[in-house]
């Protein structure tokens, strides 16, 4: 989980591949609609987000028995909440200093999360909560030293 431009593609890629499980990105859950706003510039509403949530929690589901790693944005506990309905959660939250992550996103082609939706994004988002299994990294790390943090925690 983690604002865009932290590093959840590339982290969550690595984490599914070294713990052997099936790995989804969030994005491809999102309707049609989802990404012509984002595309516009225009924050998605909380209405917006719900069919894309379940979309992900069927998909956690699913892999319950296998295991799985599925990237989102999960900026808010009750987004977090509809993704706990899937079955057992681990969050990995990447987390650093908006200038690293405008950094990123300004040098990012080929995606259509506009930049300018960075700061709407962090004011969404709500950290990890006691009663929410999961860890908090520091995007500084290299890709690999995140990986494997994730894995440590995982465990």
């Amino acid at each position: 989980m983690g604002v865009s431009g932290s590093g959840k593609t590339t982290v969550g890629r690595g984490l599914a591949e070294r713990l052997g499980v099936d790995y989804a990105e969030a994005d491809e859950f999102h309707p049609p609609e989802n990404i012509a706003k984002m595309s516009a510039g225009t924050p998605l509403t909380d209405e917006d987000r719900w069919p894309w949530l379940d979309a992900i929690a069927a998909w956690i589901r699913d892999h319950q028995d296998s295991g799985g790693v599925v990237t989102s944005s999960a900026l808010k506990y009750k987004y977090r909440d509809v993704l706990r309905t899937g079955g057992d959660v681990f969050f990995v939250h990447l987390d650093g200093p908006r200038e690293l992550i405008a950094g990123r996103l300004a040098g990012r082609t080929g995606h259509f999360m506009p930049a300018a939706l960075l700061d709407s994004q962090i004011a969404d988002l709500e950290p990890l909560r006691p009663d929410e299994r999961g860890v908090v990294l520091d995007i500084s790390a290299t890709p690999d030293e995140l990986v494997e943090a994730a894995v440590r925690a995982t465990r």
